[in-house]
């Protein structure tokens, strides 16, 4: 495993008031955090466990991480994935020794089939969390970031079924009492508060976000009670702000992460209730994206903080009516991204046009701006 580098963050320490470093664990051995779980529990298999290889069911980082320990130590590895696993981590689960199966429609499936294959083989299951040793694994990020920023008042953990938020904050329970722990999920797929206060896990209402990492339908038995006694509050953030901190990742860290694993940043650039302590760290859990859903984030980001506008202008159908339409863009300094010009819409006159426009723009501000000085210009104007 890597020891991966914690870097400093300008922007977030600006937004938030406080000092702020991001852990790279998207620079990790196969690109997630994962590795440091699934090694320490193939390690402490025993010679006859080996001997019958191991199993797991993932969508991704946990597959790729089981894949490498397993190699690593000699050992044969099989995973399930569901068939909608995106391409990048399908190849890059086998590329790093595993045999690959796709089953099923979710990750449950895909663990049903894996348990299936353990009891009929032999081959020992590798929970993507629910399990001491992988909880033990995790905390060696806790305590590699206390060597790094031993002065750290406030960690912020992208969360899923509690492996790694339960991890680190063993590691600071034991080394380093009183920071603030603070674990972070998806609006959309999260299990987490209400378990809390339930007093026991419990599942999610529903599963619905980008952040396929932390989408974890119910949290493991084996972290809840570290999580329960030792984390300090769990929040959740929203898709926009999801897409927005992968952007500011990307064009302000220069770092390249996945929507789960920017969940904390997430959390600092919209959350004003995290009650942060001291100089912060946020972890980035992660940075296996496919490029095509790259792309559509990066395009949500940009819409979620007003930098992307798309309109939808009824225009005349005389020469120059889209010139002026464009005259009224250039004016504000906005770059036209894409026109799409039709004369066939069901409620168009016979001298209208409608036209799709997409532009740039520097900000909501100017987002807001361009809106007014359409409406102004007495273009029928929809935002899409």
């Amino acid at each position: 495993m890597r020891r991966t580098p914690v870097v400093a963050s300008r922007v977030l320490s600006d937004l938030t008031g406080h000092e702020v470093r991001l852990k790279c664990e998207n620079l990790q051995r196969t690109g997630s955090f994962k590795p440091r779980g699934a090694y320490n529990r193939i390690s402490r298999l025993t010679a006859s466990e080996r001997a019958h290889g191991v199993v797991a069911a993932s969508a991704g980082n946990h597959a790729q991480g089981v894949a490498w320990a397993a190699t690593e130590l000699n050992i044969a590895s099989t995973v399930f994935m569901p068939t909608g696993a995106s391409l990048p981590k399908l190849v890059a689960t086998k590329a790093y020794g595993a045999t690959v199966n796709l089953v099923g429609d979710t990750v449950d499936e895909a663990l049903t089939h894996a348990r299936e294959f353990a009891e009929r083989t032999g081959a020992i299951l590798i929970h993507p969390f629910d399990h001491a040793d992988i909880v033990a694994g995790q905390a060696t990020l806790g305590t590699e970031l206390l060597g790094q920023m031993p002065e750290v008042g406030t960690v912020l953990v992208p969360t899923g079924g509690g492996g790694l938020l339960a991890g680190v904050a063993a590691a600071f329970h034991f080394r380093k009492p009183g920071v603030r722990i603070i674990g972070v999920q998806a609006e959309g797929a999260a299990a987490w508060p209400a378990s809390l206060s339930a007093g026991h896990p419990i599942s999610a209402a529903s599963m619905t976000t980008m952040a396929d990492g932390i989408a974890v339908g119910l949290p493991g038995a084996v972290p809840f009670a570290h999580v329960a006694d030792w984390v300090d509050d769990v929040v959740t953030v929203s898709e926009d702000a999801l897409s927005r901190a992968l952007l500011l990742c990307i064009e302000r860290a220069k770092l390249i992460v996945e929507p789960a694993g920017a969940a904390a940043v997430a959390a600092l650039m919209t959350r004003d209730d995290l009650e942060l302590r001291g100089p912060v760290c946020a972890i980035l859990s992660g940075g296996n994206i496919d490029p095509l859903l790259l792309t559509h984030v990066i395009t949500h980001g940009l819409r979620a903080a007003g930098r992307y506008l798309a309109v939808r202008v009824t225009i005349s159908d005389r020469p120059g009516g889209l010139l002026s339409l464009l005259e009224v863009v250039k004016e504000l300094g906005a770059s036209v991204v894409d026109v799409v010009h039709a004369r066939t819409g069901g409620q168009l006159g016979l001298e209208e046009v409608e036209v799709l426009l997409t532009v740039e723009t520097r900000g909501p501000i100017h987002r807001q701006e361009i809106l007014d000085a359409l409406d102004a210009s007495a273009f029928g104007v929809g935002t899409l």
